[in-house]
């Protein structure tokens, strides 16, 4: 978008200074889309005296002034994209409002209201829409990363969040534009992704786990790559068996909303205890909390496995378990539902660096 200076013939042999945006913005005192903002300034079309020649000089100085505060103020998104109330709108309590919605899907909520008290620590609790902007937003993305205490994966998921609810409050008519698109997000650093190999799925299967419900949800998503808010929301009616097919899953996912076709192997029916009627949850009671994870990381150091397991290390297990034996990349990510592919590489680099491992094994063995 651009901000010109331009003139306009008026009376007395006089011309007057306004703003050209292009394209249209929104008045910030009426809310309509507007072109122009006329300054309040003119200068002399023909000056006679040295006085008018000062005044010309004077006033083209500070119309230009004007006109370059505008265009930093439509780059960083502060300057006519809404109405005086809308920017008195308390942007925090209107993203607690979007968390609230999130209060179904605990792991979600509890990342989007660890999100909020970041967000607040940030901004020492006083942030409205009017003080959004690029500049503010990267200041934010800077806040994070310089937290030693966080994750790159807690920065990284803290930091979508608050680009999710600026691009909501666009959508909700708060903000003409979205600007956090303008903002790329934090990167994600090359993690250790946790995964068992056929042998400790086994073992698992054979060890007793203090929460039933939760081993065999686990197992199951090992066998499926489901996520555990697409297992926990699982109900008998979206399990489905033809002859020519086996079983297969009709569902929704929670995350990304798509609608899958899923086939499950008879390894993962196994695992099923089936409960109440077919439009009954097929995991009934199966909750995400710290004492949860305690337990599930209690069973898999029963089975004598050296690792540090949370419940979407089975997701993990399932894709690279499938790289392992040779199912193609494209066909892995549709399985799990992944929208790009590039996210699927991720265990590809996986499968690759446990196949040098193996080739340098070879050096240790003296001839």
């Amino acid at each position: 978008m651009k901000v010109f200076l331009r003139m306009k013939k008026i009376s007395k042999g006089r011309k007057s200074l306004y703003l050209d945006f292009y394209p249209p913005v929104e008045n910030p005192n009426t809310g309509n889309s507007t072109r122009r903002e006329f300054l309040n300034l003119h200068i002399y079309e023909r000056p006679k005296s040295q006085e008018d020649k000062d005044h010309n000089r004077a006033t083209k100085s500070l119309a230009e002034s004007i006109r370059a505060k505008r265009q930093i103020e439509v780059q960083e998104g502060t300057y006519g994209f809404m109405s005086a109330t809308k920017k008195k709108t308390d942007f925090l309590a209107y993203y607690d409002k979007l968390a609230q919605k999130r209060i179904d899907s605990p792991k979600n909520y509890g990342n989007w209201k660890s999100a909020y008290k970041y967000i607040c620590d940030f901004s020492n609790n006083e942030l409205t829409v009017g003080d959004l902007s690029e500049r503010l937003i990267e200041d934010f993305k800077e806040y994070l990363m310089k937290k030693t205490s966080l994750a790159n994966n807690s920065q990284i998921s803290y930091f979508n969040k608050f680009k999710a609810a600026i691009k909501q409050a666009f959508k909700d008519g708060l903000l003409a534009e979205n600007i956090a698109q303008r903002v790329e997000s934090i990167k994600e650093e090359d993690t250790k992704r946790e995964f068992l190999v056929v042998e400790e799925i086994q073992k698992l299967a054979q060890v007793e786990c203090e929460i039933p419900i939760l081993k065999q949800a686990f197992l199951f998503s090992a066998f499926t790559g489901l996520r555990f808010s697409d297992i926990q929301k699982l109900t008998w009616q979206e399990i489905q068996h033809s002859k020519d097919n086996g079983y297969f899953i009709r569902f929704q996912q929670k995350k990304t909303k798509g609608q899958e076709t899923l086939p499950i192997p008879q390894n993962a029916i196994n695992f099923l205890e089936k409960q109440g009627n077919e439009e009954g949850l097929v995991f009934p009671g199966l909750d995400y909390s710290a004492w949860n994870n305690v337990k599930l990381q209690n069973w898999i150091t029963k089975a004598k496995i050296n690792k540090k397991i949370t419940f979407h290390a089975a997701r993990h297990s399932f894709a690279t378990l499938q790289l392992t034996l040779g199912t193609d990349l494209y066909t892995v990510s549709k399985l799990l539902g992944h929208k790009d592919i590039r996210t699927t590489q991720i265990y590809a680099k996986i499968i690759d660096s446990k196949k040098t491992e193996a080739i340098n094994k070879l050096d240790d063995i003296s001839l």
